[in-house]
């Protein structure tokens, strides 16, 4: 690098959509200089405004109202790898790309673009869950340990070689939303750790391990559908931590959606179908065990027994899972599902 070089401002934009990327683009307008040298955002970059919540009223992105406070323009392209939106990137003459969330797979003609790369803010330790959904796979596969990543973006799926890594503990309380937020405040800091470094040339990318790669896909509704006949209670209650806030955990009482946001696996065995909530004398013994007073929600499994400490009826607000069955009597003895 020339002298000139060291003294032009770095240029950087960001590309993120959710509230997980905003802790990052905020650390990034907090920057005033990178490995020596002057920073500054020149654009954002963020999905289209959409439709949200039950009344369908249109909304911006979480990275697009945080660019906006900031007054950083923003750029809000359908598909990125068309060449007008391409051409309207590179009018910006970014230095580096900062991806938090973004949602799309970059075209090598965006990849290409910045001397420093496309860099990319990933919460988990890659190789390990790439894809859309790398919070919610940690935590229903019963991960105890999950990070963040930053990574040169390659023309894969999570697939570029590492620049840093941080490990971050899954509790055993973690839903989604909890361990989302903690991840993109540590995923912001590890950020700011990395860019000097990387700009500096003190950075060695390093090969990800393909042979320990596992991948997840965008969330879908029917994720969150409980099938009784096959799943363990240990199964659904990390489905109930997983997916929340979004799909939920649910099945059906009485042809309404019920949802369980909290539940805890126990190891026991009751000689009943799958889904069927135990009534009062059958729950009895296990009351007993765990020192409990009736009444609880508890609903047989493939394996195991679920207890259901908070859940909510369709049309209901959340509820203890004991609030409901003195409220419904018919669960007791009902068949879920």
């Amino acid at each position: 690098m020339s002298p000139h070089d060291s003294a032009r401002e770095l240029r950087l934009v960001f590309m993120g959509t959710p509230a997980f990327a905003v802790p990052s683009l905020r650390a990034l307008l907090s920057l005033r200089d990178v490995a020596g040298r002057p920073a500054r955002v020149v654009a954002v970059v963020t999905q289209p405004d959409r439709p949200a919540g039950r009344g369908g009223h249109i909304q911006a992105s979480p990275v697009k109202v945080a660019a906006l406070e900031a007054g950083v323009p923003v750029l809000q392209p359908g598909r990125l790898r068309r060449p007008e939106h391409v051409a309207e990137l590179r009018a910006y003459s970014p230095d580096l790309i900062v991806v938090a969330a973004f949602a799309q797979i970059l075209s090598p003609a965006v990849l290409d673009m910045p001397a420093y790369g496309c860099v990319n803010v990933h919460a988990s330790l890659l190789p390990r869950w790439r894809g859309a959904s790398p919070i919610a796979a940690a935590i229903l596969a019963g991960d105890t340990t999950t990070g963040v990543t930053i990574m040169k973006m390659d023309a894969g799926l999570d697939t570029g070689p590492i620049l840093a890594q941080r490990a971050a503990t899954i509790r055993p309380d973690d839903t989604a939303a909890t361990l989302t937020e903690r991840l993109a405040t540590l995923g912001a800091s590890v950020l700011v750790d990395t860019l000097g470094p990387w700009v500096a040339g003190q950075i060695t990318p390093r090969p990800q391990d393909e042979a320990q790669a596992t991948l997840t896909r965008p969330l879908q509704r029917e994720d969150g559908l409980i099938d009784w006949s096959t799943t363990a209670a240990a199964t659904v209650a990390r489905m109930a931590r997983a997916y929340d806030p979004w799909p939920g955990a649910y099945t059906q009482y009485a042809g309404r959606v019920l949802k369980l946001w909290q539940a805890a696996a126990l190891d026991a065995t009751v000689h009943a179908a799958p889904g069927h909530v135990l009534n009062r004398a059958e729950a009895a013994p296990l009351l007993e065990t765990l020192d409990l007073r009736w009444p609880q929600l508890l609903v047989v499994c493939r394996e195991g027994v679920l207890l259901a400490r908070r859940v909510q009826l369709e049309g209901r607000r959340p509820m203890a899972g004991d609030e409901l069955m003195r409220g419904q009597p018919g669960v007791a003895g009902a068949q879920l599902g």
